[in-house]
């Protein structure tokens, strides 16, 4: 098991409920600047929610979160987007009645991080190409870009990412594993929700293993290879 130093996010002791369902439980977390790090487990383990806490999207939750050294913990959502971290949900959240362009230029710049729009182009040129047309109408993987696009847009320095993957065709998961190896590599950081162990593999840093809302351990990329049978076993995939 390898621990990570103190880094860009501390996670201490979260928790986090749904009513009166305890989802998240005491859990503990670093990832460093310029790092991705991916949170893996099966299908209600509570990743997702792991990084809605974060981000200030779940209402009954305690524990520390300091981003860059600040306590963040008791932020709205606004306020933490305002500070540099973006969220990028499952379902992408992409807005159907308006245009690729829309869909990038509508929500407001939040920090002095922010692309602007001919960066955006430069460095997702399909966006450029399809501007005009309705954001609904891209492929899943185009639709991945635009979402991740669209935070960068407004300041993201550090990005919340859930199951980018998802329903998406083998090829497309490598052009999403190869946009993201570019991301880290111009200082972007990433705290990815994935269940593909081999993508997470590709991508990713290190990795924690969530079983039953808790972090149960925390693994290199050597040892996630190691014993991938068991992982994939263990996640039913």
């Amino acid at each position: 098991m390898r621990e990570a130093a103190a880094g860009m996010l501390e996670v201490r002791g979260l928790n986090a409920w749904y009513d009166e369902s305890h989802v998240v439980r005491g859990i503990d977390l670093d990832v460093a600047a310029g790092e991705i790090v991916t949170l893996v487990g099966r299908n209600g383990a509570g990743k997702t929610t792991t990084l809605r806490s974060i981000m200030g999207m779940v209402p009954k939750r305690s524990g520390s979160v300091r981003f860059e050294g600040t306590p963040i913990g008791p932020w709205r959502s606004d306020r933490i987007a305002k500070r540099g971290i973006g969220f990028v949900p499952e379902e992408r959240g992409i807005f159907a009645s308006l245009s690729v362009r829309e869909n990038l230029t509508l929500p407001p710049v939040v920090s002095a991080a922010a692309w602007p729009l001919e960066r955006i182009y430069t460095f997702f040129p399909i966006l450029r190409e399809r501007g005009a047309a309705a954001g609904t109408t891209l492929s899943g993987g185009e639709q991945q870009m635009l979402a991740i696009a669209r935070v960068l847009r407004s300041g993201a320095r550090f990005i919340l990412l859930d199951e980018p993957t998802e329903g998406l065709a083998p090829v497309i998961v490598d052009a999403i594993a190869d946009l993201l190896l570019e991301i880290k590599r111009i200082g972007i950081t990433v705290l990815l929700v994935e269940q593909n162990v081999r993508f997470a593999t590709r991508v990713s840093d290190r990795h924690y293993l969530m079983v039953n809302g808790v972090i149960v351990e925390s693994l290199s990329n050597t040892e996630v290879l190691e014993r991938e049978d068991a992982l994939l076993a263990h996640l039913g995939v």
